[in-house]
């Protein structure tokens, strides 16, 4: 064979060698150049002007003289268009608001260890809510027309979408505050106060009618909103390595360092719990609508019965969907059995109970 190869003129052909080695190094080339792409196309380090930063969240803190009336006059605001069940009122409010001072103050003191930045942040962040509150329950107290929109309704429970507005919201600002050469104005805080203001007003409304429940669960969501921006807020300035605060005192170094410490376990660890506690109510309602649409919702009623969806009811504390039909017809009790036999298909219900309320 070899032989031929030299009579025609042609290069003798052999096993190809070093090609394994030559495909190895091309992807390692290729994954190197993808790694450096990324890496310049994410990094936030560069570019951060850490003094700055620091000093422009400090100076948003405080709740006093000009800060204050513009967030009483936005607060007034954002009452009048949940009131109204306005969208765009509400989002003209949260373009004045200036509710995240004293949060970012409470989650960058703990990053850096400042006790006294975090002991006035804290301070000014019940002047906040205090603030907050007391306007919107004014507004709502002697307002003539206070009627229940959905507006203010979709803000008396927490729901896992809030919390991931809180958060990203959260991310986004601290990282924009961060930025080298630029002025991050309250238009970066609109994400944080659409978290935020809704919450704080229907607190006020819920006092305002005397229903505590509404009230309760609004400052459930407000805390746990809060709790999320202020753990963006300490999770972005710990990967930007800001400098920790130094004391003279290596006894009081210590001491503030677990003091903070401590500060941000107890952030985080009701963080973690809230947020598993919301993903299950959010998958279990979920899964509850998904059963309902397969089962009563294509039910075809024969005799003047219908169902009444404004009064279904799905309560994930208790474990339980009630369901309410009208009229004379009755659903024959074996099609009611199979609707409970298909909650197997779905593991969040698989304990819960289906009630059927039927006849009026």
């Amino acid at each position: 064979m070899s032989e031929e190869y030299k009579q025609q003129g042609l290069p003798q052909q052999g096993p190809a060698k070093g090609s394994g080695e030559e495909i190895k190094r091309d992807f390692r080339g290729l994954f190197g150049n993808v790694r450096k792409f990324l890496s310049e196309l994410l990094n936030i380090r560069q570019n951060t002007d850490q003094d700055a930063t620091k000093d422009a969240i400090i100076a948003d803190i405080s709740f006093k003289g000009h800060t204050a009336w513009i967030l009483v006059c936005s607060i007034f605001i954002a009452s009048v268009g949940l009131n109204a069940n306005s969208t765009a009122v509400v989002i003209g409010a949260m373009l004045i608001s200036p509710l995240m001072g004293p949060i970012l103050g409470i989650g960058m003191s703990v990053a850096i260890n400042d006790v006294d930045t975090l002991r006035r942040s804290l301070k000014n962040f019940v002047v906040m809510v205090v603030l907050s509150v007391l306007t919107a329950y004014l507004f709502f107290r002697f307002f003539p027309l206070r009627d229940e929109s959905s507006e203010l309704l979709a803000r008396t429970a927490p729901d896992i979408r809030d919390v991931l507005i809180a958060f990203f919201g959260g991310l986004a600002l601290v990282i924009a505050r961060a930025k080298k050469g630029t002025i991050a104005s309250v238009i970066f805080g609109v994400a944080i106060a659409t978290a935020l203001m809704p919450p704080l007003c229907t607190v006020g409304f819920g006092l305002a009618i005397g229903n505590l429940s509404y009230a309760g669960g609004a400052m459930y969501l407000f805390t746990i909103n809060t709790i999320f921006i202020a753990l963006a807020t300490f999770l972005v300035l710990k990967i930007l390595r800001f400098p920790m605060v130094r004391y003279a005192n290596s006894r009081k170094r210590r001491m503030i360092a677990r003091i903070a410490s401590g500060v941000a376990l107890l952030v985080m660890v009701p963080a973690v719990y809230t947020f598993y506690k919301v993903f299950q109510k959010s998958n279990f309602e979920h899964q509850a609508r998904q059963l309902i649409d397969e089962t009563i919702e294509v039910y075809e009623f024969k005799e003047g019965g219908r169902y009444m969806e404004d009064l279904t009811e799905i309560d994930w504390e208790n474990s339980y969907i009630e369901l309410v039909c009208m009229g004379d017809e009755f659903i024959p009790e074996n099609v009611i059995n199979s609707w409970r036999n298909q909650k197997s298909k779905y593991p969040m219900l698989e304990e819960a109970q289906l009630r059927v309320i039927q006849g009026g």
